[in-house]
């Protein structure tokens, strides 16, 4: 009988106290709290230790949410950061981080049990190396009897534990409190001259926040793991922060600089009772231990009933009602205890720390990619969780691992990425449902609206095949060369209309869709497939047509097998069907290849080598030729076809008229940027296409619809050539693709054109209607000139002067405000050919020419009325 698989469900019977409160912050305020904390104030400063406490623990608090929100969305079962990463990830990712996560946590117990040797070893006379060694084996002897016993027992411990933590840490307060001193805390603000490096004390105080999520690795024991996850991490980092940075504040205002920095026992100096210490920095030790010894087998077990690596699965067994992992307890063990026998944790420790980083990198990153997908399915009930705070908490990781150790952040990275690219290769198909699925969907949505936005253009143009065939055993000839068509940058799907109805359709449908997906998979080839009922096949084939596709994905080719020319000769009625059925898509917008290929040579292309595989490209120097030489070109890219050639034979009307030339076609052909060999043929007829391309590998010719006939270049039935030649591609072109096209050419480049030429008028008009408006303003002061001559009674000879100057600055406001009105009404007529022509005008918000306005602007108030003129003439005959 098969273990389960890692999320299935058992009662869990921890709550968020002793199942994630309680290992968190044992393993958080560990052995760096009570033997390195004073090093590092005393090394640091105490404003540089405190912005250290603070850089670090920022990494917990981002990952601690990124934890709340990604836990509160899924129902979390055993297994911990691993079961959170591989079901958002998926099992590469989760597959790697596994394995690293539960090798971190299993040389982790050595690590913290020889912390705890080192400290009763230095208590003995005489004490070596290989006395801290055989405690540490003992330390992990008794560890190992807890965890055998379950999650119960060790909580009992761990229980036992805390008490004594957390009274030595309240003796260390009281005689900080005691031993306060302001003047030594002045002189601990600052950086004691040739202390170490700030990324070298960083290194060494960051294993203190490495133990936040302890609780996730036990989540498979918790009663309501979506709880007690975020309630108990939360708790136990922010206790952990305000004690870290009382710590620093009590130990900078207690010792002075020198003695903290060369002192590991410096708390033991500052507590009350130097006893409760000694035995914090003991409990402290077992505590972190216990905590990785519970969560390393939990990882490997739910990693083994996930079956992604077969070698693991008898760790998947458990033992007992909790489902006891005491097989992966052994492994962990034993990986303890080979690292104690090698003694040298200086070299293991930085690739523990980078290995713990990853992981919460990863942990953020798979929250940020989950919440990036949108997905529907994504519903934390954490309120207080942004997506980009994920990803910073992900960046913040990776920074943290290249500034610590680069090698040893080089290496960790390697190891997983190994695993990975394993994985990638060896996992077979997806065991579980993951984020990557909505991820695409919504980088689908996302890419097709902004491509909608976009104007079309030939060189964004890309074949999207519908692919029609009813006899399954030329199916796969059809869909490989489909396949070969669409290359890397196409869309197909294969197409079968089934002419049904009723309640059985559906499940003939499905039956239907199965077996097209067989034969599919069996090519391995990039196509989808599609079955459609209907009562009409025309109708059903029409409708498919206009309605396939999202936005500006539509179909615009239709493939499909020429008539089964093996069966006894197409009727006339047959034939004219399937040209009904050609013409109908045409007429919306389809291009069509009918592939001809009999079984015989079918397989003797397959056997052609590369080398020697030759493309007939038969051309008329129409929409038709360039579509076919293009889809030849796309046959090239594709392995076993790179090394063949493309024969480019001209039989267009205007070959011998005009006097074509072999470099006349040849300069089209690098005008287009195609490799290929042309040729001139002279009179051709179907005899002559036969002989020439009898010994292609694929021939493409075009074809036409004459009263729903096929019929080939020469007018005559297309079935008499298709039969007398190799595997074959006629075709015909519904629309015209220019293969020469600049990126400037096109709607996209019209438009640019036209808003260039917008803009530049807009300035003359802008410029012409401040002409206008200097003008009628002169026009104004001349007007008042000449009046107040009048009214003076100043001289004929003035008067008339100022009369002539008013009325030619008349003429200049009316000429100015003519030529603005112009201006605006070029603006408008440019506006609307940007508008028809697709361009976004919602944004332009520069001010436009206002041809009334200009229009009116030297109006007749500054023209001379008729009574001054009359006044003025009768002032000039009495005068």
């Amino acid at each position: 009988m098969s273990p389960p698989a890692a999320g299935d469900k058992k009662a869990g019977t921890l709550g968020t106290f002793s199942g994630v409160f309680t290992p968190s912050i044992l393993t958080i305020l560990g052995i760096i709290l009570f033997l390195r904390l004073g090093y590092v104030v005393g090394s640091a400063g105490l404003i540089r230790a405190l912005v250290i406490i603070a850089l670090a623990n920022l990494i917990s608090v981002l990952t601690s949410l990124s934890l709340a929100a990604i836990s509160t969305s899924l129902n979390v079962k055993g297994g911990g950061d691993y079961y959170l990463i591989s079901r958002t990830l998926g099992l590469e990712f989760g597959g790697a981080i596994g394995i690293v996560l539960f090798l971190a946590q299993s040389v982790s117990i050595a690590f913290y049990s020889i912390g705890f040797g080192e400290v009763l070893a230095a208590l003995l006379p005489f004490a070596t190396r290989a006395h801290a060694q055989i405690i540490a084996a003992a330390a992990v002897v008794l560890l190992f009897v807890f965890a055998w016993l379950g999650a119960d027992w060790a909580a009992r411990l761990q229980s036992v534990i805390m008490v004594v933590l957390f009274a030595a840490i309240l003796s260390f307060f009281v005689g900080g409190i005691l031993r306060w001193d302001t003047a030594v805390l002045t002189q601990n603000l600052a950086t004691p001259e040739n202390g170490p490096p700030f990324w070298v004390i960083f290194a060494i105080f960051f294993p203190a926040v490495t133990g936040f999520t302890q609780g996730v690795s036990m989540s498979g024991d918790l009663k309501d793991p979506g709880k007690s996850l975020p309630n108990g991490t939360f708790a136990a980092v922010g206790l952990s922060i305000v004690i870290y940075l009382a710590a620093a504040v009590v130990f900078a205002g207690s010792l002075p600089g020198d003695i903290l920095a060369t002192d590991y026992n410096a708390m033991k100096r500052v507590a009350a009772i130097d006893a409760l210490v000694l035995a914090g920095v003991i409990s402290a030790t077992l505590s972190s231990g216990m905590a990785s010894f519970m969560g390393a087998p939990r990882i490997l077990q739910s990693l083994s009933k996930d079956r992604i690596f077969p070698i693991l699965l008898p760790f998947a067994k458990g033992s007992g009602p909790a489902d006891n992992p005491r097989r992966a307890v052994l492994l962990s063990a034993a990986i303890a205890f080979a690292t104690i026998a090698l003694g040298n944790l200086n070299v293991v420790a930085p690739v523990v720390s980078m290995f713990f980083l990853i992981s919460y990198g990863l942990l953020n990153y798979a929250t940020f990619f989950e919440a990036r997908a949108a997905s529907p399915s994504f519903r934390p009930t954490f309120r207080l969780y942004d997506k980009h705070l994920s990803l910073a908490g992900g960046l913040a990781c990776l920074g943290a691992m290249l500034a610590i150790d680069l090698t040893a952040g080089i290496v960790a990275l390697a190891f997983l990425s190994a695993i990975y690219q394993y994985l990638t290769r060896t996992a077979g198909p997806a065991r579980w449902a993951d984020s990557r699925r909505s991820y695409r969907f919504q980088q689908i949505r996302n890419h097709l609206i902004r491509a909608a936005e976009d104007p079309e253009h030939p060189r964004n143009w890309r074949p999207a095949l519908l692919i029609f065939s009813d006899d399954p055993d030329r199916r796969k000839p059809l869909l490989q060369m489909a396949d070969w068509i669409q290359g890397d940058s196409g869309f197909a799907s294969m197409v079968k209309i089934l002419q049904t109805e009723g309640p059985e359709a559906e499940k003939q449908r499905q039956e239907t869709e199965k077996q097209l997906l067989e034969d599919i998979r069996e090519l391995e080839v990039d196509v989808f497939p599609l079955v459609l009922t209907g009562s009409n096949f025309r109708l059903t084939m029409e409708t498919l047509i206009q309605a396939y596709g999202i936005g500006p994905l539509r179909a615009n080719t239709m493939i499909t097998n020429w008539l089964d020319m093996s069966q006894s000769s197409p009727s006339a009625h047959r034939t004219k069907r399937f040209g009904l059925y050609l013409q109908a898509a045409f007429a919306r917008g389809c291009n069509i290849l009918l592939f001809s290929a009999e079984k015989t040579q079918w397989e003797r292309l397959l056997k052609i080598p590369p080398e020697k595989r030759r493309m007939d490209v038969w051309w008329r120097g129409d929409a038709t030729s360039r579509l076919m030489i293009l889809f030849a070109h796309m046959i090239r890219q594709n392995p076993g076809w790179e090394k063949s050639k493309i024969r480019v034979l001209d039989v267009s009307e205007d070959a011998l008229a005009t006097g074509k030339t072999v470099s006349d076609i040849h300069e089209t052909l690098t005008e287009i940027r195609i490799e290929a060999e042309p040729e001139i043929v002279a009179r051709a007829d179907s005899d002559a296409v036969a002989a020439y391309s009898k010994d292609a590998s694929i021939v493409f010719l075009p074809f036409q619809l004459r009263q729903q006939q096929p019929v080939d270049l020469f007018d005559s039935p297309l079935s008499d050539l298709l039969s007398r030649l190799p595997v074959s591609a006629a075709m015909l072109a519904a629309k015209d693709i220019d293969l020469a096209a600049e990126p400037e050419a096109g709607t996209a480049g019209d438009i640019a054109a036209v808003l260039d030429r917008l803009t530049d008028i807009r300035k003359k008009g802008k410029a012409a209607e401040q002409e206008a408006q200097e003008a009628s303003s002169a026009a104004e002061e001349k007007m008042d000139a000449w009046r107040r001559a009048i009214e003076s009674g100043d001289d004929p000879e003035n008067i008339r002067q100022f009369y002539n100057d008013s009325v030619e600055a008349k003429n200049r406001a009316v000429e100015s405000g003519r030529k603005a009105a112009k201006l605006a009404a070029v603006c408008e007529h440019l506006t609307e050919t940007a508008q028809r022509l697709g361009a976004d005008m919602s944004e332009e918000t520069e001010d436009r020419p206002d041809a009334k306005k200009t229009r009116d602007v030297p109006g007749d108030p500054s023209t001379p009325k008729a009574g001054d003129k009359k006044d003025a003439d009768q002032k000039d005959r009495k005068n």
